[in-house]
């Protein structure tokens, strides 16, 4: 068994977000571009402003409808479209990366766990890709959500390891590094999505993060180093 060594405790776990660590969520807001009549480009910039400004998605949505409301909106476009997957994903929303990236993890030894900030329609929608990971977790079906403290002891209790044990693998500082560092796990910051790219780009990620990869083969390289 190849465990990745470095300091403090051993890593045998390994523990995933899943919106841009594992999903790509380019289809998701250009279905929303589209619900809300603006091109994709819009919805796509808009977002990007809100990463490098450390705000909200619903502040996105504020700027390109005023007083929107996105809960009601989901519910009226699920009476519109009630086969549409909408706000949803699936199988063809995966990084081609993860998988195979997955597979190789488990070859080397590591238990495989995801657990991110998800609706409840999300575990489904996992469960069913058949993953080679050990359990899905979301943060509905747990009650609380990123950067909460509470999420991040919920991966230690679900793992039954001490947190030294854990690398948590997110594409944001704020939301999965620095909160799974503060619980005393290890942490990688993949780089992409939006928040991945600028996150990786601030002076701080090479000292937060443990190790800062562009997808699933960096990460498998550096666990995968005696």
């Amino acid at each position: 068994m190849v465990l990745s060594e470095g300091e403090g405790a051993v890593v045998r776990a390994v523990v995933f977000d899943v919106g841009e660590t594992l999903i790509d969520e380019t289809r998701i807001w250009s279905r929303w571009a589209d619900r809300l009549g603006v091109t994709r480009f819009t919805m796509l910039g808009v977002l990007g402003g809100m990463a490098a400004l450390d705000r909200s998605f619903a502040e996105a949505f504020e700027l390109i409808r005023p007083g929107f409301d996105v809960e009601a909106e989901q519910e009226a476009w699920k009476r519109d479209d009630p086969e549409g997957l909408r706000v949803n994903f699936d199988a063809d929303d995966l990084y081609p990366d993860v998988r195979p990236g997955l597979a190789a993890l488990r070859d080397l030894g590591y238990e495989l766990i995801i657990a991110g900030n998800q609706p409840p329609q999300a575990y489904d929608a996992l469960t069913a890709m058949d993953l080679p990971v050990d359990a899905v977790y979301t943060s509905d079906g747990w009650g609380v959500a990123k950067p909460d403290p509470a999420f991040f002891a919920e991966v230690v209790a679900v793992s039954g390891r001490e947190a030294g044990e854990i690398l948590y693998v997110g594409d944001r500082l704020d939301n999965d590094v620095l909160p799974a560092r503060r619980a005393g796990m290890r942490t990688a910051l993949i780089r992409r999505g939006p928040w991945g790219y600028l996150h990786a780009a601030r002076p701080e990620a090479g000292r937060l993060a443990d190790h800062v990869v562009d997808g699933f083969p960096g990460l498998v390289a550096a666990l995968g180093r005696r």
